[in-house]
């Protein structure tokens, strides 16, 4: 039953048993680890916790509300995802089938048998571009494409993954548009955001940009995407082309653009929305996005080992990461998840049946989520399983 007795500054309802929930993101904004943020739980396909709080700005002047959208940068590639495993679920396309059999073009320099899996997974060795790039370019959609496709591997495709940051996104969205005749962000509106009624864009109109609060960069966080090591590594190539500023997504061009790797304007409701999907293998309800065999797919370990990017040890399924029983998110095992920069994140449980989202303003370091994600998700399980 929703609770009447929400901590001060939290807006929103849950089922009385979740209330630790709330107290955490309370806390959280009163020390200041966050500025405005919202945090929403469905199980069995329900919303069971949907809570949002603090402020838009520093200054404190305008309040996070229910409505209230942010760039969620890299958990927009788990709508990605799930617009290619639709495809799949069609027949339409093929995971372990060459990227050229979709994509012609993309057979250059020594890529024809790159697989759809290699994309999904980071493993294309194609996670930035020799050509250099403008910030401009990342809204030229056949510009970065045509170079993507031209683009020699960085390392053999399907040796190991290498966080495909911005370009992935591209790859995945060039196989929506080939196979679908249209853009994802499109493909993603009517497939998957208006059926679902989920608040969710990969190019926002600009009706709805009364609703976007501003990312804030942290005294901790850098402005920009950067590798460690040497210059030339794989990671600082990586984050210098194509790169990335977070103060771009204040502007009206990286907002109405389709970045589908970094560019997605939600909230925790939405995304929580939407992967309960693949939480409840395909169906919730009598809406059902993909097959229970499609769905579990996604927890098969397609790739492991120190991502070339990430530099840290990383498994793969289909796109989304793969629970790490040695550092669990979970304490279940078919659990993926993915995080954006920033702190941003989504776990998705297919055995508890459970998608978990969080989504935030005020920016840390760091690709795949916090200590501010990783408290909500630790009170969210423990609250679940005292209930059980």
């Amino acid at each position: 039953m929703p609770s009447n007795n929400k901590p001060a500054e939290i807006g929103g309802t849950y089922d009385s048993k979740f209330e630790t929930v709330a107290e955490v993101l309370a806390q959280s904004i009163l020390s200041g680890a966050d500025l405005g943020a919202s945090f929403s739980a469905t199980v069995a396909g329900e919303t069971v916790i949907d809570i949002w709080g603090g402020h838009l700005d520093e200054q404190k002047s305008a309040p996070w509300k229910e409505d209230t959208i942010i760039n969620v940068y890299s958990t927009t590639k788990t709508m990605s995802f799930l617009c290619a495993l639709i495809l799949a679920d069609r027949g339409q396309l093929d995971f372990d089938n060459n990227v050229a059999a979709y994509w012609p073009e993309f057979a250059q320099n020594g890529k024809a048998e790159v697989k759809v899996w290699h994309i999904m997974d980071h493993a294309a060795g194609l996670s930035g571009l020799d050509e250099p790039t403008s910030p401009a370019d990342l809204y030229n959609w056949d510009k970065i494409v045509t170079l993507l496709a031209a683009q020699a591997p960085w390392w053999e495709p399907g040796t190991a993954s290498g966080y495909h940051a911005i370009t992935q996104g591209y790859l995945i969205g060039e196989l929506v548009r080939r196979i679908s005749g249209k853009s994802i962000g499109q493909f993603f509106r009517d497939e998957i955001a208006e059926p679902l009624a989920a608040d969710f864009h990969i190019g926002v109109p600009e009706t709805h940009f009364n609703r976007i609060a501003d990312l804030i960069p942290s005294e901790n966080s850098e402005t920009s995407l950067s590798g460690t090591g040497e210059a030339d590594s794989i990671a600082s190539r990586t984050f210098a082309n194509p790169s990335v500023n977070a103060l771009t997504s204040r502007t009206t061009e990286w907002r109405k653009a389709e970045i589908p790797a970094a560019n997605g304007h939600g909230n925790a409701r939405s995304v929580a929305r939407i992967q309960a999907f693949l939480a409840c293998h395909g169906k919730v309800g009598d809406k059902r996005l993909f097959s229970a065999e499609t769905a579990q797919s996604v927890m098969k370990e397609r790739i492991s080992g120190t991502d070339l990017v990430l530099e840290m040890p990383q498994s793969f399924g289909l796109g989304f990461g793969l629970n790490n029983p040695e550092a669990p998110l979970s304490p279940n095992k078919n659990t993926c998840f993915w995080g954006g920069w920033g702190g941003s994140a989504i776990i998705v449980d297919q055995d508890a049946r459970a998608s978990i989202a969080y989504v935030m303003n005020k920016m840390e370091t760091g690709l795949a989520g916090d200590m501010r994600s990783a408290n909500l998700v630790g009170a969210f399980y423990q609250a679940l399983g005292s209930a059980s």
